[in-house]
């Protein structure tokens, strides 16, 4: 008799997901969102962020953001609260987490397939930049689309779902029962959505066409009836107090950084 894994399906028997609770978590605003945000705004070419993309740190607001998730997670019951963090290598998602989660009984831990999705050549480079140096590359990319195009040296966002898909499968065999939180990427909150609520890629780039994923926003599922169904996406209303914004929400392009 072949063993199951927790994340595989049989026809005709009903999904079990091993998971109470999963929450993916996108990193406050960086330095390199300031950077990228300008660099779009001024037309230029170039983004100029001077630390490798691992090392890239928050940004004061970015430090608000955190701070205010943070009340988000103490107003939680504690046996609703995560029991498990686990987070993206990258600076601005370990601050983030630092942040959100100090003084709470939760264990964390660092992996590096929540990593941000890798860029290859286009690394630094605004829309303007790609058209105007990598032109071969723009139109290679409108015409497979974000889902399958792969700039040289980086990753598709298919590529990106091959090392989620392990870690989710990961999370299921070691956390039975757990509430699990990611501290990860805009691309990663895209690509959770899309493994848990197993849309399709029309579906999923459907969504990605119409939201853009908020620094410090939050998305969670809860298991029902043996399933992880949709509970909140995409909520910032965290960083609201009083109906006044604790820290600017600006339209940030879907990008890294």
């Amino acid at each position: 008799m072949i063993a199951m894994r927790p994340d595989q399906k049989l026809a005709g028997a009903p999904i079990q997901d091993p998971l109470r609770w999963l929450a993916v978590v996108r990193h406050g605003q960086s330095t390199g969102n300031v950077a990228a945000e300008a660099a779009e705004a001024a037309g230029a070419e170039l983004i100029d962020i001077p630390e490798r993309d691992a090392d890239v740190p928050l940004s004061d607001t970015g430090r608000e953001q955190a701070t205010a998730l943070k009340g988000y997670f103490d107003r939680m019951l504690a046996d609703r609260r995560p029991t498990i963090a686990v987070l993206s290598p990258y600076l601005r998602a370990r601050e983030t987490a630092q942040i959100a989660l100090a003084d709470l009984p939760v264990q964390v831990r660092v992996d590096e397939r929540l990593r941000d999705r890798e860029l290859g050549v286009l690394d630094l480079l605004t829309a303007r930049g790609v058209a105007a140096r990598l032109p071969d590359e723009a139109r290679r990319r409108a015409r497979l689309g974000k889902f399958y195009y792969r700039p040289p040296g980086g990753e598709s966002w298919s590529d990106v779902l091959l090392r989620l898909r392990s870690l989710l499968r990961d999370l299921r065999a070691d956390q039975p029962d757990g509430r699990v939180v990611l501290f990860a990427h805009d691309a990663l909150v895209m690509l959770t959505r899309y493994l848990v609520e197993d849309l399709d890629e029309a579906a999923l780039m459907a969504i990605a066409r119409e939201v853009t994923i908020a620094n410090c926003s939050v998305s969670t599922w809860r298991r029902t009836e043996g399933k992880l169904m949709p509970e909140t996406f995409n909520d910032i209303r965290h960083l609201v107090v009083e109906d006044a914004p604790v820290t600017r929400q600006e339209a940030v392009d879907a990008r890294r950084h």
